[in-house]
């Protein structure tokens, strides 16, 4: 669960800076950012932890200079609160691993989960707040709200049918 958790907030994440980044012309620099969003899910598959902090670093400072440019705020608040939702996702993984197998693994990587959520959906929910004052809430935005709540209620049926069982 931690794992789909933190593979999705990076491509999500690296997703949004891209097509912010797209959306106002530099397009290059989007596939730069694209391919180092690559990397980050290779490093995570290589069990390189460390790379989620360079990853979160660049993901704020990209997104700081979009804001200072005027780009469209809600792709570079939605990246940064992904990806800082997959450098927390990193670090609990590593924990989880250190944990006894006794103890309660599965109710605290929920709670833990459901919590980093609502703070993802706040941010997100401040964004939107933000592209409708701006009058740039566009088709694409929604889609990426879509996704998002649909991602959440698929980790909520999940927990469901576990707990059923």
């Amino acid at each position: 669960m931690t794992v789909v958790a933190l593979v999705s907030s990076i491509i999500i994440s690296i997703g949004s800076l891209a097509w912010g980044y797209a959306g106002v012309g530099f397009d290059i620099f989007a596939r730069w950012i694209v391919i180092f969003g690559m990397i980050w899910l290779f490093t995570q598959w290589q069990g390189w932890g460390w790379f989620s902090s360079l990853g979160l670093f660049f993901v704020i400072l990209l997104s700081a200079f979009g804001l200072w440019f005027g780009f469209t705020p809600g792709w570079l608040f939605s990246s940064s609160i992904f990806a800082l939702f997959a450098w927390d996702m990193t670090d609990f993984h590593r924990r989880m691993r250190s944990m006894a197998k006794d103890d309660n693994m599965r109710g605290l990587e929920r709670r833990h989960i459901a919590r980093v959520s609502l703070l993802s959906l706040a941010g997100l929910g401040l964004a939107s707040i933000a592209m409708l004052v701006r009058v740039q809430f566009t088709f694409e935005w929604g889609a990426l709200l879509v996704l998002v709540i649909l991602l959440g209620l698929s980790q909520l049926v999940g927990w469901f049918r576990r707990q059923s069982k």
